[in-house]
């Protein structure tokens, strides 16, 4: 920028030199009042335009396409197998025990109890107790009191009752006496209530128990478990594993890394334009202004993406199966057999039974019967009501303190101690004794025996049967697909401006500092020849552009 303004300041000291021009810059500037300034002594200022390149961006749409996958559904035809449930019978060979009951007469013998009373003399010893006294001297600690006599004064407010009296009017009942007359004469005095007593006899009936001891022999049977081991054969099902071969079809597939350019962004960024150099009068010098600061859009370079898509595929394969075939298998089975035999037993038992026997009896009450009648009445009642009046008084009170001083004394205790004595005692025991007598009985009774009988059933079992079927089921499928999409891309362009430029000449004519610099001509007085070498060093060695 600096070479660039040097050169229409060559040009203008040429022409100032020369004198054959009255215009700088070969008549594209007018001086305006150039004798006015040359003779006031200031410079003067010439606006010369200036060519300047600045970028512009333009916005531009491109067309672009990217690659998108879309999911597609497709019918596919799949063996399969389904286990249909059938029933069957099998005939089962069971054994079922029938009683058979059979009655029986038998004679037993019963033990009948024989009770006798003895006495015979029991000798035994009795321990009796000797007590002795004895004594021992124990000390101990006594607390004595001790007392000392203290005096305080006291203040406390009394409640003095002051006394009113007054008269007030109370209605008040009375129950008075309404007397009956009756044949006999009954003396009595006034205003007071009669009371009359009387008597009657109430029967009443008292349930009295009357308790009976009975003795009486009772038969029962108890069944007697026989254990005997029987052996029976058994149908069972075993279930035996087949291995077989099965080929099926199984959806895998793989991982595949496309790569994907993506355009770069587009980032905004500030720019300042350049400045200018303007006189300022006041401070006698040129003063730089800054450019006006733009917004601009750039395109970053676009980057590569890599990604992994994945692709599916079917594959067939052979898988081992097992299935379950059952079979049947007879074995021969021991069992215990329980057999209950029954047992004829005696027992005697001994009752209480109460009755409940009627008894008459007779009690008198005696009962006093008395009638009043209300008679509301007045009164007038003198009473008295009583305030408290607080008195303040006060009082010296003597009070005493009490402190416990431990004291040691002794005393004489007596104890007594016990000894037992044995003594030898004899005594009468009354005994009963119990003979057995034998006594015959006869018994009817029910014999039960089991007869085993064979008999058959219809068992129902379910066979599951494997049905191979082909069945049509959609399957999901990843395609990719293009898409064309439009892009907004920020384009840069140079273009040339012609821009004003501010430049200060001096009094001899000769276009000096026209960057905009506040220094002299180099320091010479004089015009001509010097002037343009001047300004043209101190062009270079002050300016500041």
């Amino acid at each position: 920028m600096r070479r660039l303004l040097l050169v229409p300041v060559m040009l203008a000291s040429l022409a100032a030199f020369s004198g054959q021009a009255n215009a700088a810059y070969c008549g594209t500037i007018s001086y305006q009042d150039a004798g006015e300034a040359a003779s006031s002594g200031c410079c003067g200022t010439t606006t010369v335009m200036k060519t300047v390149r600045r970028t512009v961006y333009e916005k531009r749409t491109e067309q672009r396409t990217r690659t998108e996958y879309q999911t597609v559904t497709e019918d596919k035809v799949i063996n399969t197998t389904r286990m249909v449930p059938e029933t069957r019978y099998r005939t089962v060979n069971y054994t079922v025990r029938t009683p058979v009951y059979e009655t029986k007469t038998r004679q037993y013998t019963v033990m009948k109890p024989v009770y006798e009373q003895h006495t015979r003399q029991v000798c035994y010893t009795v321990k009796r107790p000797v007590y002795k006294t004895h004594q021992k001297e124990v000390q101990y600690t006594v607390m004595k009191p001790v007392y000392e006599t203290h005096n305080k004064v006291i203040n406390y407010t009394v409640m003095k009752p002051v006394y009113e009296t007054h008269t007030k009017v109370i209605n008040y009942t009375v129950m008075k006496p309404v007397y009956e007359k009756h044949e006999k004469v009954i003396n009595y005095t006034v205003k007071k209530p009669v009371y009359e007593t009387r008597e009657r006899v109430i029967n009443y009936t008292v349930m009295k128990p009357v308790y009976e001891q009975h003795e009486r022999t009772i038969n029962y049977t108890v069944m007697v478990p026989t254990q005997e081991t029987r052996t029976r054969e058994v149908v069972r099902t075993i279930t035996k594993p087949v291995n077989y071969t099965r080929t099926i079809t199984v959806n895998g597939g793989h991982w595949e890394t496309q790569t994907e350019e993506i355009p770069g962004p587009v980032q905004r960024r500030v720019i300042r334009e350049p400045g200018t150099w303007t006189w300022d009068p006041c401070q006698c010098k040129c003063v730089y202004c800054p450019g006006e600061c733009r917004v601009e859009c750039v395109q970053c370079p676009p980057r590569t993406v890599c990604k992994k898509v994945w692709v599916p595929t079917c594959e067939t394969k052979e898988i081992n199966c097992v299935r379950y075939e059952r079979e049947c298998v007879t074995e021969c089975v021991p069992y215990t057999v329980c057999k209950m035999v029954p047992e004829c037993r005696t027992k005697t038992c001994t009752y209480t039974t109460c009755k409940m026997v009627p008894e008459c009896r007779q009690k008198t009450c005696t009962y006093t019967v008395c009638r009043t009648v209300c008679e509301p009445r007045s009164r007038t009642v003198c009473y008295t009501t009583c305030k408290m009046v607080p008195e303040c008084k006060q009082r010296t009170c003597t009070y005493t303190t009490c402190k416990m001083v431990p004291e040691c004394r002794t005393r004489t205790v007596c104890y007594q101690t016990c000894e037992w004595v044995c003594e030898q005692r004899t005594k009468d025991v009354c005994y009963t004794t119990c003979k057995m007598v034998p006594e015959c009985k006869t018994q009817t009774y029910t014999v039960c025996s089991y007869k085993c009988e064979t008999r058959c059933k219809q068992v129902p079992y379910t066979v599951c049967t494997p049905v191979c079927e082909q069945k049509t089921i959609q399957v999901c499928k990843r395609v990719p697909v293009c898409v064309p999409y439009e892009v907004t891309v920020c384009v840069p362009r140079t273009i040339c401006e012609q821009v004003p430029v501010q430049v200060c000449c001096d009094p001899c004519g000769c276009c000096c500092n026209p960057c905009g610099c506040g220094d002299s001509c180099g320091g010479s007085s004089s015009c001509g020849s010097s002037c343009g070498s001047s300004c043209d060093s101190g062009c270079d060695s002050g300016c500041g552009c």
